[in-house]
């Protein structure tokens, strides 16, 4: 986890602008380098370092001599920097993972660099040879990268929108931050003065297609036969490899743990595969909640059952509540069901920060996107609506999920690790007959749960756990989170602002008053940047008025609650 940071063709003084670079400094509290381009003085890189790999040759921008005219800033994890290196015979000069795009870029081009990357990615990569700059996002946005141009070709981007919020230029009309779309790559030509002239945006990876670098894997190309028994080892089989290959870290590695399906596998499987590796220190798993919390309970029948070293955050709604404005500011979004399931994860990865030296921190991301995990699947009128709603939600993920998991770790200076969103697993996943991946037997996720029945790998109990929310979970049934938020902020806002609200807020209009709220604490932050988020994530096929899954006719309470 890093903050990277540049302008190209800036108009006012650059030591005036890098004041905006320090917005994002807690993205990497390890060091800091603000650094000009030789031969063009309005271009410059700022970056935040979070040591994770190569602690001695690991800042940047990264520059190497064989490639004196290349400059690269990036903000990831390549786990497959060796493979390509042994495949491709590159000469490394540094441990950098990230020194594996320097190479592949000189022998194949923009394009083919991007899609053989087998990780997570956001980069800025400068060609003052050529002339050109390139920025590229992983397939899932799993790190979050955001940029505007100007009419006249002044180019900002930055990690997080709030580093470009008061970046200055010289034209008149207002130019618009935009996260940058996952997935793609784009090209831009430079001229002598800096500014620069997009060329080519181009979509180098979907989430549907096998990845490229799966030619060069350590799991070899699998069976096509679609036989129950055949694709449920072969889910195992790359779920392993998922979370193997995120192993990749010269810090400790922790983990999240709601006691709910996905993160418990998550842990369970780190935890086997530590052992295999021989990780010199015990892996800490960490879970929030009220007393009565029925993920707190879950988490720590999971935690004894696969030996953890268990921490347990006490959360308090007062707490909760004290904490929205900080949270609302980190995300840089005013979604509902993202603010209430972010408060939860912001204070966990506080309590990280402040209490342990873990610093890598696994977690389920992505699974109920993939597996069609929400509740609301149930609903889905055809398998076919629902395989086309789960994709449309995975490209969403950078809009709410996603941003969720790395704006609360990332404002702790944690480096979040996500192996369900691992391109060769969900690429296979994706394939696979849309029947399979629906709802069993009243169950969701029933095809993942069933892949793993029978390997102690989790107490059976949490195997076949109902689906509750985070943002529910960390509270007892009898009176959810957000209740209690609503309780709240019923006072905070009056019933004259509600009927202004449409005239208020015509983009994405809040219908409730905690809507409203976030709205104008939002505001408040990032005043008229509202087109952020295109829409409120909100479950199908329902009548549903709130995002959370306990409001639903269909929700079930688990039987202990």
């Amino acid at each position: 986890m890093c903050g990277i940071w540049a302008l190209f063709g800036s108009d006012e003084c650059l030591s005036v602008q890098c004041t905006c670079a320090m917005k994002i400094a807690h993205r990497g509290p390890d060091a800091f380098r603000f650094e000009n381009v030789n031969g063009f003085t309005n271009c410059c890189f700022g970056f935040h370092r979070l040591a994770i790999v190569d602690q001695l040759y690991g800042m940047q921008p990264l520059r190497v001599k064989k490639f004196p005219y290349l400059w690269l800033c990036y903000n990831g994890e390549i786990y497959n920097h060796q493979t390509l290196k042994s495949a491709f015979d590159f000469d490394y000069q540094t441990k950098m993972d990230g020194e594996v795009l320097l190479h592949l870029y000189d022998r194949f081009g923009i394009k083919k660099m991007a899609s053989l990357l087998d990780g997570v990615f956001a980069f800025i990569l400068l060609d003052t040879a050529n002339r050109r700059v390139y920025l590229g996002r992983d397939t899932y946005g799993v790190r979050p990268l955001f940029k505007f141009l100007t009419d006249d070709g002044f180019l900002a981007v930055c990690s997080e929108a709030k580093g470009l919020a008061e970046v200055t230029h010289s034209m008149e009309t207002a130019a618009s931050i935009v996260p940058f779309l996952p997935g793609h790559f784009e090209v831009f030509d430079l001229k002598l003065n800096g500014k620069v002239k997009s060329s080519q945006f181009e979509q180098f990876h979907c989430c549907t297609r096998e990845p490229a670098h799966a030619l060069y894997d350590t799991v070899e190309r699998l069976s096509t036969d679609f036989d129950e028994e055949t694709v449920k080892r072969n889910i195992r089989r790359l779920f392993e490899n998922a979370v193997r290959k995120r192993l990749m870290a010269h810090r400790r590695i922790g983990c999240l743990l709601s006691g709910g399906l996905d993160s418990s596998l998550v842990a369970a499987m780190l935890l086997k595969l530590s052992k295999e590796e021989k990780l010199q220190y015990s892996i800490q798993t960490f879970s929030i909640g009220s007393e009565d919390s029925p993920d707190v309970i879950a988490a720590k029948k999971v935690a004894a059952h696969i030996g953890s070293e268990h921490h347990v955050v006490e959360f308090t709604a007062e707490e909760g509540i004290k904490t929205v404005e900080d949270v609302i500011f980190h995300l840089e979004t005013y979604d509902i069901t993202t603010i209430r399931a972010s408060v939860g994860m912001y204070l966990v990865s506080k309590y990280i920060r402040e209490k342990t030296d873990s610093v890598v921190i696994f977690s389920g991301e992505g699974s109920d996107e993939l597996t069609q995990g929400y509740i609301y699947f149930h609903k889905a009128p055809s398998a076919k609506a629902g395989t086309e709603d789960s994709i449309r939600l995975l490209k969403e993920l950078y809009l709410f999920d996603v941003l969720r998991a790395d704006r609360t770790t990332a404002a702790h200076g944690l480096e979040l690790r996500v192996p369900f969103l691992d391109h060769r697993f969900t690429a296979y996943y994706l394939s696979l007959p849309e029947e399979m991946r629906t709802p069993k037997d009243g169950v969701e996720k029933h095809l993942l749960r069933d892949s793993f029945k029978g390997l102690d790998l989790i107490p059976d109990e949490i195997l076949w756990r109902r689906k509750e929310a985070f943002s529910d979970g960390i509270m007892s049934e009898k009176k959810s989170w957000y209740t209690c938020l609503q309780e709240h902020l019923d006072s905070v806002v009056n019933n004259d602002q509600m009927e202004k609200a449409t005239k208020t807020f015509p983009h994405n209009p809040p219908r409730t008053k905690e809507a409203y709220y976030y709205r104008q604490v939002f505001e408040k932050f990032y005043p008229g940047r509202a087109k952020w988020l295109s829409h409120y994530w909100m479950p199908r096929w329902i009548s549903a008025t709130d995002p959370s899954a306990r409001t639903l006719s269909i929700y079930k309470p688990h039987k202990d609650q």
